[in-house]
This record gives C-alpha cells, structure tokens and sequence, in this order.
C-alpha cells in the first residue's frame, strides 16, 4: 500500500489543467458496447478506476487502441459475453462501481446484461433498484444471486418503451436506463433523471451516434427508440470535481493558482458556492484565478445574520463530491458554517482526522457537521492518517499541505481511483509530497 508523505505550510504558485472527468468517462465507455462501429474518445483520465473500466471492457472482446495520451479507439464488433459469467468478472466487475453500467448497453443490444455486485467508496448505501426498476419498467426480468451476489437482466425478445418516474435522480441509474432505452422500441420517458453535464454530454454523444434523446439537461427525458448506433468522436468535459478541489487547495494555501481550461459553461453553482465562503476566484476567458488569500477568507451569512448552511442536492443543487472539500478548507476559514451532506450518511466520518489535527468540527450526526474556522490563527497540525474514500482523501491531502510539520497518508490508492498523477502535478507548482510505497 502506497503512502504520501507531506511537508506542508508551503505557498504553492503556477498553473494545472484538470483532468478528464471521471464521473462523466465511465459512462461513455459503456456507452461504447451500443454499436459495432469505432467509437473515439479524447480526454480520458489516467486514473484507477477509468484504467480498470477499460481493462473489463477489453476482456470483454472491444478492441482498444491508444491513439495518444488520453485517447482511445474503441471498437465493440466482436464481443465474448461468456465473460460475462466467468469468475473472472465476478472478481473483476466487483471493483469497480462505475461497470454497473455495461448493463444496459449489453441489455439493449443483445437482450441480457450481468453484474457482481458492485464496490467503490464506503459513503454510505448506494443501493442500486434505480437501475434495475428502469430496465424491468422496459421489459426485462430481473435475477439476483444472493449467495453470490450477482445481478442480471435478460430481455430476449428485446425492449420495449415505457414511462417511468425515478424514485431518485441516480446519475448513473439515468446513464443505464438512457443506453437501454435508446435501442428500445417505442418511445420512452424517464421522469426525474439526473441532469448533471457529464448525464448531457452521454445523451448529446447517443445522438451523434444515432439516438433520439430531447429534453437534455432538464429532468425529463424523451427518447425514441432506434434499430441501431454508428460510431462518434467524443471529448471528455474537464473534471469538476478536481477543479474544485484545487480551488479549496489554492485559499488553504493562500496559493496564486491559475486553473486551466475549465468549461465554465458546465460548473454550474460552484463557482457561487465557494464564493459563499469569502473565496475570490476571477474568470479569466475559460480559466479560474484564484489569488493569493494573504489575509484569509470569510465565510458569508444569511441575510437574517444567521450562519451560512451549506448542502448537497441533485444538479442543478450543489455536488455532494465536493462537500469534503468544502468542509476542510472552512477550518481555516473567518466565520462558522453547517455543512449538510443529505444524500449518503458516511461521508463525513473522516472529520476524526481533522479534529486530531486541531480542527474545530463538532459532527452533529451522519449527515451534519458544524465547522468553526481558525481564520489562520492556528494552523492544523501535522498527523499520520489514512485515506478513507476519493474525495476523504483529497480533503486530507489538503488539510496536510497547509498544515505545519510533515504528515502522512495512508491507503493512497483511494486518491489514485480520481486523480491523475497528483503529486507529480502538485509537485509542479510548489508542493512538497513524495509518494513511498
């Protein structure tokens, strides 16, 4: 198991680019098995859980090549779907949360699909009846394993359209039922879908394929079902999440960070909901500026006076990815706020590291923590810890390069799963991290 260890208290300067999203390149890989043509996709992370994706759908039978750094061809012409029942997959498939969505391309094109019950971060429960509602809702039959955990879908005289009303706006349950749908016969409505841009950017992809999708970007989507796909060209957006947290690396450190490319147009409230924190960030053409915080920052309060609450909700609302990040620089911030993590009840379990390292968080339940801020008074003291999920591990990351002496962390392949080459890329603009193993 790999460690950084982290020199912290250090101003950090220059530019970094944001990687490929993550969240959004896990669905469009599966969407890749919806057609026998070439399929391209440019800004692909080199990160963790996107390698394993690629990984299962090469023992899968697509032919993948690497066109370039962050480019692939993908062509899915000749697929092996024994796989699809070997140990191999149960092993494999069971790593990776993100392959619950080789279901419904598999489903629609060859009327089954199957899968291991799937891991990722320990957040909470994360069940999965969105998606295979949406798929019995279009005609398939539904089978669980208990003993061995494993899932499947099977529609051999294939599917058919239906309206459905989600029972919540799962981003990766709407990805699924959307690439079911778009092969289906008839027409469907998917009622309360998730309307996330990387949700977008998936259904403006299945049009370019061939796919009939209106409504994008609102939660109710009409899709009329076609015979086939043909094969695209897709890039990636920048990761939203990373670009958040590189703000909140910028005013812990009180760093002049310049943030690359950055898709404005697809940051949605974010921007707003660090500003809330007293964070200055200029727009400079498609970059973020964030300068200096020399004297700190100051989180807003409401207009009654009363201290700002900060909480998650589905898009438009604030991502719930980026509340850990919010949480950790607001113990350096002027000022108190509650932070509200409403949509999975084990996020917030890792604040214990930051109370050790003399951060004032008084965790009201699972889903509540009230953050005061040291306003720079007192800086966070250095600790060994381990990191317990991708976004957990960011925070900690964070809180270590601001605080004073040299900290470790532990079980670094969290931060892997999300973050392409981090130190490398923190180490390129002033940060003192080595990575040991």
């Amino acid at each position: 198991m790999g460690s950084f260890q982290i020199e912290g208290g250090h101003q950090l300067k220059g530019e970094i680019q944001p990687q490929g999203a993550k969240n959004e390149a896990l669905q469009i890989l599966c969407a890749v098995l919806l057609t026998p043509e070439e399929v391209k996709i440019s800004n692909i992370p080199d990160i963790v859980d996107v390698n394993k994706l690629i990984m299962i759908l090469g023992n899968l039978g697509v032919k993948i090549q690497k066109l370039g750094k962050g480019k692939y061809s993908f062509k899915s012409d000749a697929l092996n779907l024994d796989y699809l029942e070997s140990e191999q997959f149960k092993q494999e498939g069971s790593g990776l949360r993100g392959s619950i969505m080789i279901v419904g391309p598999l489903l629609a094109r060859f009327g089954k699909g199957y899968i291991p019950r799937p891991g990722g971060d320990k957040i909470g429960r994360r069940r999965l009846d969105t998606h295979f509602e949406g798929m019995i809702k279009l005609g398939a039959k539904f089978r669980y394993n208990k003993e061995e955990r494993f899932y499947g879908v099977e529609a051999p005289e294939g599917l058919k359209g239906a309206f459905m009303l989600l029972d919540e706006a799962s981003v990766t349950g709407t990805a699924n039922i959307v690439m079911a749908a778009v092969l289906a016969e008839g027409k469907t409505t998917i009622y309360n879908a998730a309307c996330e841009p990387y949700l977008q950017q998936l259904c403006k992809m299945l049009n370019r394929m061939g796919a009939n999708i209106t409504g994008i970007g609102s939660n109710m989507l009409h899709i009329e079902g076609v015979e086939k796909l043909a094969g695209c060209e897709h890039t990636v957006l920048p990761d939203m999440i990373e670009i958040g947290s590189w703000i909140g690396l910028a005013a812990m450190t009180k760093s002049e960070i310049t943030i690359k490319n950055v898709s404005w147009e697809d940051l949605g409230v974010i921007p707003t909901t660090f500003r809330k924190l007293g964070i200055t960030l200029e727009r400079k053409g498609d970059d973020i500026y964030i300068p200096a915080h020399k004297d700190g920052y100051q989180i807003e309060t409401f207009i009654d006076g009363s201290f700002m609450t900060i909480s998650d909700a589905p898009w438009p609302g604030f991502t719930p990815d980026l509340l850990s990040i919010v949480l950790v620089i607001a113990t350096q911030a002027k000022g108190e706020v509650l932070i509200h993590q409403k949509m999975f009840e084990s996020r917030l379990f890792f604040v214990d590291k930051l109370i050790d390292m003399g951060a004032k968080i008084i965790l009201c339940d699972p889903h509540r923590a009230t953050v005061i801020g040291h306003d720079f008074k007192s800086s966070l003291k250095a600790t060994n810890m381990t990191s317990p999920d991708i976004r957990a591990g960011i925070s900690l990351l964070i809180a270590a390069l601001s605080a004073k002496g040299t900290s470790t962390i532990n079980n670094i392949e969290q931060i892997d799963r999300g973050y392409e080459n981090i130190d490398g890329r923190l180490r390129a603009i002033g940060a003192k991290i080595v990575r040991t193993s």
